[in-house]
């Protein structure tokens, strides 16, 4: 997600930032680049808690530890996260990495995970949902917002919520549906939402009351609720996933740092939520 997975579905437009089409076949025959001058990152400017022009983000703030790391200047080119991003930014070789991919997404060549997370229940405090699985039967008749589209929708159906549905693909530079999605709660227009986790921890946060955020660690529905989140480069850049896995390797604690500090729901290789205090690597 991230971020959609929405390359996959959702964890990737309003998440994750990974729209793309198809490879460009010549540019992936090119040779790989010997020497980096700058860090060149791709990213959307309007997609908190991921990146924006202000570099607020939590990808904003690892692509700078990266920068700083390769000792190499950081760069962004920005393009909103809509049809066409990966090709028109990877592919076309203005820029080497999207910090935020969902594992397994065919169109870019993943790094090792640095995190992994799972989509959320964002209800307010003091609500009498209390659920970890999205087959409960309290769910019944509940008014929960989602995102079109996005791994929940199905067994939110099943288990007879009333869903209000957001949209999936937007221009974020014109729209923000997850912002609607977390404003309904504290209308009381909706009683909650599912979200990706990094989104939900992110503007739970931010409401006065803040929201309360339930990790659906427990889900026996068979969505896929739980993502690997890696760095996308282009295919046949052995040597950059080398550099790239390295870091995430030596700096993995740094990196779960930042990702506390945006509230992100972070899961153990098993897919158990990792305390505050235990934020270990993967």
């Amino acid at each position: 997600m991230p971020h959609s997975i929405r390359l996959a579905l959702f964890v990737t437009a309003t998440t994750l930032g990974l729209i793309g089409t198809g490879v460009n076949s010549a540019s992936a025959d090119m040779p790989e680049r010997d020497e980096r001058e700058h860090l060149r990152v791709c990213a959307d400017g309007n997609n908190l808690p991921f990146t924006n022009r202000e570099e607020q983000g939590f990808e904003n703030r690892i692509a700078q530890l990266l920068a700083e790391d390769m000792g190499n200047p950081l760069t962004y080119v920005w393009a909103p996260q809509i049809m066409g991003f990966v090709r028109n930014t990877l592919e076309l070789r203005v820029c080497d990495v999207i910090m935020g991919v969902a594992a397994g997404y065919e169109f870019v060549q993943g790094s090792n995970a640095y995190y992994r997370s799972v989509y959320s229940l964002i209800v307010p405090e003091g609500s009498d949902i209390e659920i970890t699985s999205l087959n409960d039967p309290s769910l019944q008749d509940r008014r929960i917002g989602v995102i079109a589209e996005t791994p929940p929708v199905v067994p939110l159906r099943r288990a007879g919520a009333s869903i209000k549905g957001y949209p999936l693909q937007v221009d974020t530079r014109v729209r923000a549906p997850v912002k609607d999605a977390i404003e309904d709660i504290v209308a009381g227009i909706t009683e909650g939402a599912v979200l990706w986790g990094p989104i939900a921890g992110y503007y739970a946060a931010q409401q006065e009351p803040a929201l309360k955020v339930i990790p659906l660690v427990d889900d026996t529905t068979g969505a896929h609720l739980q993502y690997r989140i890696t760095m996308g480069i282009r295919h046949g850049e052995p040597q950059w996933k080398d550099t790239l896995n390295d870091f995430i390797d030596r700096r993995q604690d740094d990196i779960n740092a930042i990702l506390a500090d945006y509230n992100v729901p972070l899961l153990d290789r098993h897919g158990q939520l990792i305390d505050e205090g235990a934020r270990d690597s993967e």
